[in-house]
């Protein structure tokens, strides 16, 4: 068993984009599979609650900190596994996303350029089933490599066996504590067009006449929304010290959509299947939340309403007041929940 270098007491925000959380009263950096189950064992042992912890980027974690083991994972590398007509590629979960994007495109390799600009960690993108513009990382997933923590064994996924919906997936919605994605693996289209299906996007790229098969080009389109989103990290920008987009966009049923349409008809809505799309960002502004919105150390960006931020020494009580506050106004006006993205962490449930 590989000797672990376990700390204690350290701060936790620092590992976050939002900068906010307390300390893990035990805390390790694993990076390869020996040291993950060792670190998995020691926490069983002393009956030790187990966290592990990626990018930072899409959680909340309490100002208490977490009372445990936090894992930070650090697997590493990149593989080329073939090339011809598509390209597959497996890439460790500790991967920083934009990075390995940023590769795929000088490759010329189609799929996840849409996908630009989004902070974190490979490892998290199946979890999450991770999109953005249109695209969605389950599109060129084809499998995704695991550690079985009930049995210390090492899995292996189909796209299919994933689950993947709307920022869902198995490793979220159903064994939530039982896998730890070690790699996944990515079927790319060699020499491929972008996959350009957002409105937004479709404009930025017909005004400045890029071709969708310049992936570059698409790519720098991408961060350029983002970037005026506050959406890319930045340390001179404020309104990047976030998680990103907090809420997610409810999905509602023909019948509830009805019911909804008929309290606010012109609500932005778009097909999801069977089902209906809302917009989050308009319902916040509509149930009376602005860019910019202030509650003591956190509040909303002053470039997107779906963006928390945090101000500068905020916390994560004022961040979970604040998202209480419009899920009620939202609720009372429209009818409709709207929850959060990020994974709170640390909490009582």
């Amino acid at each position: 068993m590989p000797a672990l270098q376990i700390e204690e007491h350290v701060p936790l925000a620092q590992f976050t984009t939002i900068g906010i959380g307390g300390p893990a009263r035990y805390f390790l950096r694993v990076s390869d599979v020996d040291e993950l189950r060792a670190a998995i064992d020691w926490a069983r042992d002393r009956q030790q609650p187990l966290f592990l912890l990626g990018g930072g980027s899409n959680l909340l974690i309490s100002d208490e900190g977490f009372d445990g083991l936090v894992v930070r994972l650090e697997l590493r590398g990149v593989t080329v596994e073939s090339e011809d007509a598509h390209a597959m590629v497996k890439v460790a979960a500790g991967e920083p996303w934009d990075a390995f994007v940023a590769m795929t495109v000088a490759h010329r390799w189609a799929g996840v350029e849409c996908l630009s600009g989004i902070p974190g960690s490979c490892g998290a993108t199946p979890i999450q089933n991770v999109g953005a513009y249109g695209q969605d990382v389950s599109e060129t997933i084809v499998r995704v490599e695991v550690l079985d923590r009930t049995t210390g064994l090492v899995k292996w996924f189909t796209n299919w066996d994933c689950r993947f919906g709307y920022r869902s997936s198995l490793f979220k919605n159903y064994e939530r504590e039982r896998y730890v994605v070690l790699s996944v693996t990515f079927r790319l289209t060699v020499g491929g067009a972008a996959s350009i299906r957002y409105p937004e996007l479709q404009k930025y790229v017909d005004e400045h006449g890029i071709d969708a098969r310049d992936l570059a080009g698409v790519r720098a389109a991408v961060i350029a929304i983002r970037k005026r989103k506050g959406m890319v990290l930045d340390p001179a920008d404020d309104d990047t010290r976030s998680d990103g987009s907090f809420f997610m966009n409810p999905v509602l049923s023909a019948a509830q959509y009805a019911e909804f349409a008929a309290r606010a008809p012109e609500a932005p809505h778009f097909p999801s299947g069977d089902e209906v799309k809302l917009s989050a960002a308009w319902l916040i502004e509509h149930a009376g939340f602005h860019k910019g919105f202030v509650h003591g150390n956190v509040g909303l960006s002053s470039k997107h309403t779906l963006a928390v931020i945090n101000r500068g020494g905020g916390t994560a009580r004022e961040v979970l007041e604040l998202v209480r506050m419009i899920q009620e106004k939202v609720r009372a006006a429209y009818g409709v929940e709207i929850h959060p993205e990020p994974n709170f962490i640390g909490f009582d449930p």
